[in-house]
């Protein structure tokens, strides 16, 4: 079953945000186990921004979670923004195209 990821976050360091994603893509190429990400900023409040990340189960997700290069990407990613990161869980139950 489908896993995605909600993670909330504000910062005013996009540049460096999207450096280190980009450092994340290369670091974790064949090792890395999400499907596909998309990476939204709010229309009213340019600081704030949505990721939405999609793995094939929420074990893939917590593996990919556990890489090392995830967690230091992360803690990086985590000093650039104004406050803790948010973190929302989902099952996908259903699927409309």
């Amino acid at each position: 079953m489908t896993f995605v990821q909600l993670i909330e976050y504000e910062t005013t360091h996009d540049k460096e945000m999207m450096d280190l994603w980009e450092q994340w893509m290369r670091m974790t190429e064949g090792k890395r186990t999400l499907s596909r990400e998309m990476h939204g900023q709010d229309r009213e409040n340019s600081t704030h921004y949505v990721d939405i990340v999609e793995f094939p189960s929420y074990e893939e997700a917590m593996r990919n979670s556990e890489l090392p290069e995830t967690q230091r990407i992360s803690e990086q990613i985590r000093g650039l923004c104004s406050k803790e990161p948010r973190f929302v869980n989902l099952e996908v139950v259903e699927e409309v195209s």
